[in-house]
Formats: C-alpha cells, structure tokens, sequence
C-alpha cells in the first residue's frame, strides 16, 4: 500500500508515510511527524493538524485490526504519541500526549500537555484530561501525580501487552514480557526491509 495525500494537504518534505495512509483535504503534517500504517491504516481527516514529531502508528499485529483514524479538524500537537487509536473530530493532543491502543477520543475531547489516555480508554466528548495525568478505562477515570499507587493496578486491568502486542504474560514478570513484546514488535518491523522512498 502506498500513502494517498489529497491534491489540498500540505506534507513536510521530511514527514514519513508509510503504508495505506490517507490524508484529507486541507490536512498539514508537519516537519519530522511519522504516520506508519504496520499493516492496517492510518486516516487524517480534513483540516486536521499534525504538528512536529508526532507519531501515529496503526498495527494489526495481535490479529486485531487497531488503525489509527483522526477525524476532522483536530489537532494532534507537537511529539504526541498514538497508537492505534481513534481520535474523533475537533479533539485537540497537546504536546507530549500518548494515546495507546484502543483508546476512542470522542469528538471535542481534549488532551493536555503530557497526558496518557492508556489502553482502550474512552474518553467521552468534550471531556477535559488534564495535564500529565493518566486516563484510564470505560467509564474514564483520571489518576492525577499524587495517585501514583493506583497506577499500575489501573494499567493492569488495560491488559495492555495483550491488547498491543498480543502477549499474554504475568503482570510480575516484566523481563519475559518486554522479551515477547520485542519479538513482536521487531517481526512487525522486519516487513520494512523492502520499503523504497517513492
């Protein structure tokens, strides 16, 4: 598959498309963004902004089709970070976000700067998740810095190695974790041996 730009868009020179990547209408993708299609897709809506460094990343590699689809007139800031998720339409990424593997933004949704939207997260429209934070499952809770302790059992309950990677693992034994999740990740990646720079 091949990247399609509307004749309207505006890629820098130095963004990389790669793979069914389909950027709409008055869409801007800006300087050193990175939009990797891995197998499934990878849709930036009309008028949509993608800022500097940002990285959008679809997979397929658990067998479960996780494009990313950023709806029309949002905007994902500057070194954010999605993974297979679904940004709807006017939702707004500030910089240094991350919104991991089927996480739904609805429309009118706001990210602020440093924020996690983790794993499979619903994030209601026009909700607000403040600034590194961490939001986490459906209905959406927000842990804020001084929940720390409540981290890693919200996250847990993401069963995110599974839903990214494919990798069922004991949450206690992270090395044989990381190990698989590697493995998958470095098979995934091997299809780019043969990519050419059109």
């Amino acid at each position: 598959m091949e990247p399609q730009v509307h004749p309207d868009a505006y890629v820098a020179p130095n963004a990389t498309l790669v793979g069914d990547v389909r950027v709409g209408p008055h869409a801007r993708v800006m300087y050193g963004a990175v939009l990797d299609a891995e197998g499934s897709r990878v849709d930036v809506g009309a008028t949509t902004i993608v800022a500097e460094h940002a990285v959008l990343r679809a997979t397929a590699v658990t067998g479960t089709d996780l494009p990313v689809l950023v709806g029309d007139h949002a905007f994902v800031g500057p070194h954010a970070t999605v993974l297979g998720a679904e940004i709807g339409r006017c939702t707004y990424l500030a910089a240094h976000t991350t919104v991991l593997h089927g996480a739904v933004l609805r429309p009118g949704a706001s990210i602020a700067v440093g924020a996690l939207v983790h794993a499979g997260t619903v994030v209601p429209e026009g909700f607000f998740v403040p600034p590194h934070t961490t939001a986490v499952g459906s209905p959406v809770r927000v842990l804020t810095p001084d929940q720390l302790d409540e981290v890693p059992d919200a996250i847990r309950a993401t069963n995110f190695a599974a839903r990214a990677f494919g990798v069922d693992a004991d949450w206690d034994d992270r090395a044989a974790r990381y190990a698989r999740a590697t493995e998958v990740r470095s098979a995934e990646f091997a299809e780019h041996r043969d990519d050419t720079v059109t």
